[in-house]
C-alpha cells in the first residue's frame, strides 16, 4: 500500500480497484449542494482526474447545504475553491476547472476532454435535458441527480432509471423534455427521492443569471445523501468493486 489515504479504501476495494481509481477521469458537473458532496467522497477515493465544470460563485444562501460554501469562500468561484479542495484532500489528483454555463453550444468542447464518467449535478431543466441527450446518443457514462428541494425522508433516495423515478417534479420534467429529444428514459441513471411533497405556497421565484428559479427549502442531510449515493455509485462502478 504505497498511499497511506487510500488504505482504507484499498482494503476494501483491492489494489486493482484503487489503481481503476487513479487511472479515471470524473467530470462533475455542478459543484453546489449535491455536486460539493459528491466530489468531496470522489476526492477521497483516489481518482486520479478531476474536471470541475460550473459557473457560479458562492454566496450566504448556500450555506445552509453546500459544503463547499463557507464564510471565507463567499463571492469566489464554485471552481476555484472546489479545485483547492480537492488539493488538500488528494495532492496528487489532476484537475481541470471549466467555469462555464453548460448548454447544448459547449457540449462538444466540454466533452472532448473525454472523462470517464460524467456526473450531472445541474439544477437548470433546459441545460440538464441537453446534457443528458448528449451524454446518452454519444454513449458516455454518467449518472444524474434529481430534485432534493422540500424532501426530508432519507429512506425514501433511491438510485433507479429514470422511467421509474416517480413523485420527484424534476424528473417530470426531464422526462417530457428527453422524449422530445428521442431519448431512452431506461438508459438514464440517476438518484431522486419518491417521497411525496407539496409545492409550498412560501415558495419563492427569485430572478437568476440563467433565467427564474423557484427558490425551495432544503436540508443540508438530504442534498448531502443525494452526493453522497451518487459518489457511492461512482466509486464502485469504477473500482469495478463486486461485493
Amino acid at each position: 500500500m504505497s498511499n497511506p489515504r487510500l488504505m482504507r479504501t484499498e482494503l476494501l476495494l483491492g489494489s486493482k480497484g484503487i489503481s481503476a481509481l487513479q487511472n479515471s477521469t470524473v467530470m462533475i458537473i455542478g459543484l453546489g449542494a449535491v455536486g460539493g458532496y459528491t466530489l468531496e467522497a470522489i476526492a477521497r477515493s483516489g481518482v486520479g482526474k478531476l474536471i470541475l465544470v460550473d459557473f457560479d460563485s458562492f454566496d450566504e444562501t448556500n450555506i445552509n447545504r453546500q459544503i463547499l460554501a463557507l464564510s471565507s469562500t463567499i463571492g469566489q468561484k464554485k471552481t476555484s475553491v472546489a479545485a483547492a479542495r480537492v488539493k488538500e484532500i488528494n495532492p496528487d489528483c489532476q484537475i481541470i476547472i471549466k467555469d462555464m454555463y453548460v448548454d447544448e453550444n459547449n457540449l462538444p468542447e466540454l466533452m472532448s476532454l473525454k472523462p470517464d464518467f460524467v456526473v450531472d449535478a445541474i439544477d437548470s431543466l433546459a441545460s440538464k435535458a441537453s446534457l443528458i441527450a448528449y451524454l446518452t446518443t454519444h454513449h458516455i457514462e454518467f449518472i444524474s441527480s434529481m430534485g432534493a428541494a422540500l424532501k426530508t425522508d432519507p429512506s425514501c433516495i433511491k438510485t433507479a432509471r429514470l422511467n421509474q423515478t416517480k413523485n420527484c417534479s424534476l424528473a417530470r420534467a426531464l422526462r417530457q423534455k428527453l422524449k422530445q429529444k428521442g431519448i431512452d428514459l431506461k438508459e438514464v441513471l440517476c438518484v431522486y427521492s419518491d417521497e411525496t411533497v407539496d409545492l409550498p405556497p412560501s415558495a419563492i421565484i427569485m430572478p437568476q443569471e440563467r433565467g427564474q428559479n423557484k427558490i425551495l427549502g432544503s436540508l443540508p442531510t438530504i442534498t448531502a445523501i443525494f452526493g453522497l449515493t451518487i459518489a457511492n455509485y461512482v466509486i464502485k462502478h469504477l473500482s469495478h468493486y463486486k461485493g
